[in-house]
């Protein structure tokens, strides 16, 4: 399977980042083209490898659930307006199906969806 990817002040820094993305440390020697490898004091120390985009947003809705401690679908109103705007601000709605997507995790339609961004556009 490979060696293990070594820990260390840095590596458990940027652990909790790379987490909250849903990426993957890797030690540098196994990092693809498409990875990301991180340097430290002039020597590689760790790879990340960045999760597709696609699965991006599933990873920031799971973020937010842990944020809010409950389902995003149990918020109130006020709460899942505040959610859409801080998912508009982070590119959520540029993904295909993006508008779907949250509207089933926050357990709304497209369409009130579609009204919570119209409103934080007329703030």
């Amino acid at each position: 399977m490979g060696e293990a990817v070594v820990g260390g002040p840095f590596v458990d820094a940027v652990k909790p980042l790379v987490d909250a993305m849903g990426g993957e440390l890797l030690p540098p020697a196994r990092a693809g083209e498409e990875d990301v490898v991180l340097s430290w004091e002039g020597r590689e120390v760790v790879a990340v490898r960045l999760p597709q985009l696609s699965d991006s947003l599933d990873q920031i809705l799971a973020a937010l659930e842990r944020k809010h401690g409950r389902p995003l679908a149990e918020l109130d109103r006020k709460t899942k307006q505040a959610v859409v705007r801080s998912l508009e601000a982070r590119g959520a709605f540029s993904v295909r199906h993006g508008v779907e997507t949250v509207a089933g995790a926050l357990g709304v339609s497209r369409f009130t969806v579609y009204n919570y961004l119209n409103r934080s556009e007329g703030r």
